[in-house]
């Protein structure tokens, strides 16, 4: 079955009051539940906001761009399921849940991992 990741960017939440926070979570918790019961949940997480390492393809490693400057992923979800169409039903689920749009790709099969 393919597999999906299902993202939203740091700062998507920014606009969520500190006093809803709980609820986000237990929402969040909740549709994380459901996707694990339904044995479509392979895993997930936030993103903690820091800037990224860069490892060149010499093995060089340099600081990555500060995460206010450059598209950074927040957090995310990956999921085995049958078909496109299911993957956007949870996700949707997860941007009820976690009041922020999130993106859908397929992520490419490797039958060697």
């Amino acid at each position: 079955m393919p597999r999906y990741l299902i993202s939203f960017d740091d700062g998507s939440m920014d606009h969520i009051a500190e006093a809803d926070l709980p609820a986000v979570s237990a929402d969040s918790r909740a549709v994380v539940g459901d996707a694990k019961a339904a044995g479509v949940w392979i895993w997930g997480g936030g993103i903690l906001r820091q800037r990224a390492s860069i490892v060149g393809t010499d093995g060089s490693v340099a600081d990555g761009p500060d995460p206010e400057t450059k598209r950074a992923l927040g957090g995310f979800a990956i999921l085995e399921v049958a078909s496109h169409e299911e993957a956007l039903e949870w996700a949707a689920r997860i941007a009820v849940a976690c009041r922020c749009a999130q993106e859908v790709r397929e992520i490419g099969y490797d039958p060697e991992s």
